[in-house]
């Protein structure tokens, strides 16, 4: 496991180092690599499907850190674990067992939405760190309980919302401090699809029944009702379980746009959206658009944000970013963000008087005037940052932000020290996904106090 976990890490290096950019990994992540024999982190995965794989595969290239068990209620899922990661890793149906061995320093949860709160709590109460994956919660009520264990418990507790650790976005936030597109005014943000894994027909096993499955303990708060594997295994389209496309994907475009901006998120939000091509039985929406107020603070000025997620998009899947400033325009994506700076114009007199402007509407007298009068005046032109940096970023070939989110992550574990996306940061970040979602259903606009972190209407 070690070799593995080394060899991976030097040809991620080698890969990174080959690229041109101004930054490297190396520079970004040197700490990575510091961990001794000591310094072992042994973590456990609760949920084993999709995403937990892919984390737990993440989590094992930072060094020092070691899979101890795992946890699934589906018997094929707790078999690939050992098929995968080998019979030392422990599986357990029950994610209260995990919680009880004194040998787990950490645990990933990667379970359904309706579980996030519950498990959270109950891991920090058990002296575990935590690595939520995102939302934090699954309702806006849950959220202060979260915030209150985590600082009560002084737990170690991140959620998986990896724009907060990107190369990337620290450089966007970086420009946008600059002044490199003035003040920003709008901010526009997509994470659109067009398939039917996009839109979460996920492949379900034939083996799946009562016996194979603890469709009970999956149910949890959950209504009761009798088993049903598609519910199992695609829950993301259920209300019951999931929050629908905004609390999936909303929630990784407020992280981006608050780390970006320093934001603590908006006052006002408004969705609106439907059930538009993937009927399939889901009792959630594909298209949603959101619109969000954010007023002015000390870290920025008042802008509008503009959320998007179409999973019917016949152009094809598309996340992307524009920051709109009256300076200029950054878009962003995965691994790269551009400048362009024209900023707000002024007409110069010729235009003034003979373009399409109202002057030339007014009376031959009138012109004159106003062509006189433009004569003694200076030129207008708007006022400007100066901003001499860069106007291109791309991060190395094969960056992975997942991966130096979980680096932040096991070295606040081995350090005892907080996170930066915290229980705080994770709920201003889910709570406007999740309005969005009540708003949607509601068909009204909401108003949130994000300071307080409360619903004001």
């Amino acid at each position: 496991m070690r070799d593995r976990e080394t060899n991976t890490r030097r040809d991620f290096f080698k890969s990174a180092a080959a690229a041109s950019t101004a930054f490297t990994l190396l520079s970004r992540n040197e700490d990575a690599t510091a961990a001794g024999p000591n310094d072992k982190v042994r973590i456990a995965t609760i949920g084993m499907g999709i995403i937990g794989f892919i984390d737990t595969d993440c989590a094992l290239k930072v060094p020092g850190v070691e899979l101890v068990a795992a946890a699934d209620l589906y018997e094929g899922r707790r078999k690939h674990v050992k098929e995968r990661y080998g019979d030392r890793v422990d599986t357990y149906v029950d994610y209260r067992e995990i919680l009880a061995r004194k040998d787990v320093d950490a645990v990933l949860l990667c379970v359904p939405d309706h579980w996030h709160s519950k498990m959270s709590i109950d891991a920090m109460k058990a002296g575990k760190a935590v690595y939520c994956e995102k939302p934090m919660v699954r309702t806006v009520e849950e959220g202060p309980e979260v915030i209150r264990v985590q600082q009560e418990t002084k737990a170690v507790f991140q959620v998986g919302s990896q724009y907060a650790s990107s190369i990337v976005f620290d450089k966007l936030k970086e420009m946008v401090a600059a002044g490199a597109i003035g003040k920003v005014n709008v901010v526009e943000a997509r994470f659109n699809r067009n398939s039917s894994l996009g839109a979460w027909q996920y492949t379900q096993p034939t083996d799946a029944s009562p016996e194979t499955v603890d469709w009970d303990r999956f149910l949890g708060s959950a209504p009761k009702r009798p088993f049903d594997a598609t519910r199992f295994f695609r829950w993301r389209n259920y209300q019951d379980y999931g929050t629908a496309v905004a609390g999936d994907l909303f929630v990784h475009l407020l992280t981006g746009v608050h780390h970006a901006t320093g934001s603590l998120g908006p006052n006002k939000v408004a969705a609106m959206g439907g059930l538009r091509y993937w009927d399939d039985g889901r009792d959630v929406y594909d298209v949603i658009l959101g619109l969000l107020d954010y007023p002015a603070t000390d870290a920025h000025p008042s802008f509008t944000l503009s959320l998007q997620c179409d999973f019917e998009d016949g152009g094809g899947d598309a996340t992307a970013f524009r920051f709109v400033g009256d300076e200029g325009v950054i878009s962003v994506g995965f691994d790269a963000l551009e400048l362009k700076r024209v900023g707000v114009t002024w007409p110069t007199p010729e235009q003034e008087l003979k373009g399409y402007n109202s002057v030339q509407t007014f009376s031959k007298a009138q012109q004159e005037a106003i062509a006189a009068k433009l004569a003694s005046e200076p030129t207008k032109a708007p006022k400007t940052s100066g901003y001499k940096g860069v106007e291109r970023y791309q991060a190395p070939a094969g960056y992975d932000a997942r991966y130096d989110h979980f680096v932040k992550f096991f070295r606040s574990v081995r350090e005892a020290q907080p996170v930066y996306e915290d229980a705080v940061f994770g709920y201003r970040a889910a709570a406007p996904a999740l309005l969005c979602n009540n708003s949607y259903f509601q068909g009204k606009m909401l108003g949130w106090d994000p300071i307080k972190m409360q619903v004001t209407s």
